[in-house]
């Protein structure tokens, strides 16, 4: 019999282990999960127990001892979080952002690759190319890191968090040409072909035009393809090819592949897939970007570090405070207010996951000396450890602003406000539903509609219907659709088991809110009005009441007796199905229980409470 090889499972049992218990203990403790993978990563890693596995070998099963490979699957989160950030934004909104992205965005990289190469030449001796390469790839800041931070935070949706998403973007677009200019100065050959070699990178921005062209044609057609075979695996399939296949096509085009997915992610962001879509990809981005977390961890020589600090240290405190205040400087120029710079300046200030890639290529090159090139890697780890740190330390410095004082100053900074805020959301858009929707309408009442059929969503999308198509039965469905923040909600789909989940799911997340759901029978809106609904309606005794009235008129009964008596026998089939006695007053008592905290804590400028919260009081 074969004898069983378990070290090729090392790893990712490892990682999960971290996933499973660190990241959760961190987590309760009320500290960044990402210190909590860049912990495990460096107390793994070879530089961690790596180390003294030579001398105890118990310890080798307990090592990350193939970094490299791990770092080549770790890079998927970074895609995967730059596809996620495109789904959140629009063309339209990506265009109202220009002035910060390529304004603010290009002179940050500029002015703080500027400022570190002359420092690297008169305070490190370098000369003019190796600067220029150390000095462009310290300008770049931690995008797998800062987003999360924010998103963690609250704060992405916060005028900092835009800014500061501006500057990474564009760092993000600056890759390839950085890349470039590494291959430029390396190469002697490319360097004395001047201007033509330039010529030579026309062909890859055509490419990215063509790849953007494509991706309008196809990428919604295909969704409705896959959608329409209502299988969970093949839509799956269908998000993880359009991901990888874009990042790839990116990267074969001489971009990063994160851009490649963002473009991506900003081409589906505009179309009914939109909430399906980030609901299944949520799961492959928080594993990957948690792994990526762990491999810059096991990166960190904390043996070099102990034994010679002074040139780490030094590199790394002053790559923060030259960028900060760089920044900060920006930030003011373009308007922003000085807490808002604050802040996006020490987020932007640490070190980025692209200079290792720039560093490596120019450590190969020959253009940077391997002893610094190593120092300022380690030191951009080091930075890259603080980056939850300086949030925190932002966040007090810029306790942020209502929603309307950020639009009034400045509105390309503004968030978007969630999808359902202040909306009636519909579930279930069918014959019963479009006709609520035209009296919404009729009424200038705006709501949002979710159904999973793709012809009628593709129909009456194209009709101009703020609809989205996806799984209504799935509660991560439901909270990206903002049944949390909705107005009201309208449940009309036919499957009473389907209405049930969806009024249960919307009645955690918000108990407050009012939830009128259709029903089959007087036994089906009494087990709805036991789940949370405001109001449930039969249909067959609604039924019966527009038969009871029709005949009432037709034989002479004045309308105005005709409407009084409906409504008193609607109202009389109220109160026989709603819930008595002490289960009508612990509801009541519950939804109070929910205002009241929500009051709280706009009172006390703290965030709405999370869904979990709000359905702890129902």
């Amino acid at each position: 019999m074969e004898s069983f090889h378990w070290e090729g499972y090392r790893e990712a049992l490892l990682f999960l282990a971290t996933g499973g218990i660190i990241a959760p203990l961190f987590h309760r403790l009320r500290i960044s999960p990402i210190l909590g993978f860049l912990a495990a990563g460096a107390a793994l890693g070879p530089f961690g127990l790596g180390r003294l596995a030579h001398e105890h070998e118990f310890l080798a099963a307990f090592t990350l001892s193939d970094v490299e490979s791990i770092s080549r699957i770790a890079e998927f989160g970074l895609v995967f979080l730059l596809f996620t950030i495109g789904l959140e934004l629009s063309w339209e909104r990506l265009a109202r952002m220009r002035v910060l992205v390529f304004g603010l965005g290009l002179a940050q990289v500029l002015a703080c690759g500027a400022a570190l190469s002359a420092i690297s030449v008169y305070a490190g001796g370098l000369g003019a190319a190796p600067a220029i390469i150390l000095g462009a790839a310290l300008a770049m800041s931690s995008t797998a890191i800062v987003i999360p931070v924010l998103a963690e935070r609250r704060r992405l949706n916060r005028a900092a968090g835009r800014a500061s998403f501006a500057v990474l973007l564009m760092q993000d677009l600056m890759v390839a040409p950085l890349l470039f200019l590494v291959s430029f100065l390396a190469d002697p050959e490319t360097s004395r072909q001047g201007i033509g070699s330039l010529l030579a990178f026309l062909p890859a921005l055509a490419a990215m035009g063509l790849l953007i062209v494509a991706g309008r044609l196809l990428l919604r057609p295909l969704f409705r393809l896959v959608a329409a075979a209502d299988s969970t695996e093949l839509f799956m399939a269908a998000c993880l090819l359009v991901i990888i296949g874009s990042g790839v096509a990116s990267a074969a085009d001489g971009f990063s592949m994160g851009l490649g997915a963002f473009i991506a992610g900003l081409l589906l962001a505009e179309t009914e897939f939109r909430r399906e879509i980030e609901v299944t990809t949520e799961p492959f981005k928080g594993l990957l970007l948690g792994l990526f977390f762990v491999s810059v961890g096991a990166g960190l020589d904390l043996g070099r570090l102990v034994a010679d600090p002074v040139p780490v240290l030094a590199i790394a405190g002053g790559l923060i405070v030259v960028k900060a205040a760089i920044t900060f400087g920006l930030g003011r120029a373009f308007r922003l207010e000085a807490p808002v710079a604050a802040e996006t300046a020490l987020l932007i200030a640490p070190g980025g996951e692209f200079a290792f890639i720039l560093l490596t290529g120019a450590i190969a090159g020959g253009l940077v000396p391997q002893r610094l090139g190593s120092d300022a890697m380690l030191a951009v780890t080091l930075g890259m450890f603080v980056v939850p740190a300086l949030g925190r330390l932002g966040e007090w410095l810029n306790p942020g602003k209502r929603k309307q004082d950020i639009e009034a100053e400045y509105g390309h900074l503004a968030p978007e406000g969630e999808v359902a805020a202040g909306r009636v959301v519909i579930v279930g858009y069918g014959r019963v539903g479009t006709l609520i929707g035209e009296m919404l309408s009729r009424h200038e009442i705006p709501f949002v509609a979710i159904d999973n059929s793709v012809t009628l969503v593709a129909e009456k999308r194209d009709a101009g219907v703020d609809i989205f198509w996806g799984n209504c039965m799935r509660r991560e469905f439901l909270l990206r659709s903002g049944v949390a923040q909705a107005r009201a909600l309208v449940v009309t789909v036919e499957k009473p088991e389907a209405a049930e989940e969806i009024v249960r799911v919307a009645h955690e997340a918000r108990g407050d809110m009012p939830i009128v759901a259709r029903a089959r029978d007087a036994s089906h809106a009494t087990h709805l009005y036991e789940l949370g609904a405001t109001d449930a309606i039969p249909e067959t005794i609604e039924a019966s009441l527009q038969l009871a009235e029709t005949v009432l008129v037709d034989v002479g009964v004045p309308m105005g007796y005709v409407i009084a008596s409906i409504h008193e026998k609607r109202d009389e089939f109220r109160k026989l199905l709603q819930p008595t006695g002490e289960d009508a007053r612990r509801k009541h008592a519950a939804r109070a229980s929910v205002k009241l905290k929500e009051l709280k804590k706009r009172r006390a400028g703290l965030p709405a409470a999370t869904p979990r919260e709000q359905g702890e009081g129902t």
